[in-house]
């Protein structure tokens, strides 16, 4: 199996590309023409990164400018994990815009050439986001779509889920597409970071009476799924829920990093409807939002098509994440 794997220097696709080729798969990294790949925590050591360098294939941009001619020789699968994410300080409109260049037209710009190529499949890593921004409690996200996203990000990814799948009828590329939660694992950055430095310092904090339901992934088993994706039989033509099939509230979630941590946890038990009225206070409903809302998503299906199951369970993942942070202090 080769696989060319764009956004290879990331969180995602750079796991993907090991796991990959620890699986003696040849792997085509995809790179901008000004970056380098670099050893990044536990997961890229300099060989893996010298064997890469080597295969890589550089592009100035992923857009609907892009030219991957060349890109694809010998490849039997794109793993597009590469897509433009959130920016400060940008309106909606041009957000939604910016959005659409990378992540719809450049995907399909890539998969199109893919496809004229002679590639085979085509692996779109999208997001939850293309369901909503939140779920109601024990009602999870499935794969199919009542509604159109609202948010821009969301809806650039269903644009491009949307336009692959006509792809496909039209040139017949097996496309496979895989929307993720909140993806976490060593290295991981944003939200999850300053939660856990949160909860290193030992602050109280008033998250200790939430009982939402959210999910989420751990690389490994995100990458594990990915791979599945690329030569099952059965994932043609399907869009597949990941998580790690274990459902927890942020209380749970806290007082499992706490402990990870060899620390007991300092979490007050605030009603959520407090939380929830001083955020609203302060404007800052969107944090509240996160901390007190629920997303799950329903992964019964990715489980019964491809036989899969998370090879690593949600305490473990923490624990493997806590290490990593603890390391790099």
């Amino acid at each position: 199996m080769k696989l060319l794997v764009t956004g290879s220097t990331g969180f995602v696709g750079s796991r993907v590309a090991k796991l990959a080729q620890e699986c003696q798969w040849e792997v085509v990294p995809v790179v901008r023409k000004a970056a380098q790949i670099q050893p990044n925590s536990l997961f890229v050591n300099s060989q893996f990164v010298n064997n890469l360098a080597v295969n890589s294939f550089a592009v100035s941009s992923i857009d609907s400018s892009s030219d991957w001619s060349g890109a694809f020789d010998g490849v039997d699968c794109v793993v597009h994990c590469a897509a433009r994410v959130h920016q400060m300080n940008e309106s909606e409109q041009d957000a939604l815009a910016a959005y659409r260049e990378v992540n719809t037209l450049g995907t399909l710009t890539l998969a199109r050439q893919a496809a004229d190529a002679g590639v085979k499949r085509f692996v779109f890593v999208s997001s939850i986001k293309v369901n909503g921004e939140l779920s109601e409690l024990d009602s999870p996200f499935e794969p199919n779509l009542n509604h159109t996203p609202q948010d821009p990000y969301g809806l650039s990814k269903y644009e491009a889920e949307t336009e692959l799948a006509q792809l496909a009828k039209d040139t017949g590329l097996e496309v496979v597409i895989i929307r993720p939660p909140l993806v976490y694992g060593p290295g991981v950055k944003a939200n999850f970071l300053s939660m856990m430095r949160l909860i290193d310092k030992g602050i109280p904090l008033p998250f200790g009476a939430i009982k939402n339901q959210r999910s989420l992934v751990y690389l490994d088993n995100l990458s594990d799924l990915i791979l599945t994706s690329c030569e099952h039989p059965s994932a043609p033509g399907r869009t597949f829920l990941v998580s790690d099939d274990n459902d927890v509230s942020t209380t749970q979630l806290m007082r499992t990093i706490a402990l990870s941590m060899g620390q007991a946890p300092r979490l007050l038990p605030i009603p959520m409807s407090w939380i929830q009225a001083g955020a609203s206070i302060l404007n800052k409903q969107h944090i509240a939002q996160r901390v007190c809302g629920n997303l799950q998503v329903e992964v019964g299906l990715t489980k019964e098509v491809l036989g899969w199951k998370p090879p690593v369970t949600f305490e473990q993942g923490i624990k493997n994440t806590v290490q990593a942070y603890l390391d790099s202090k």
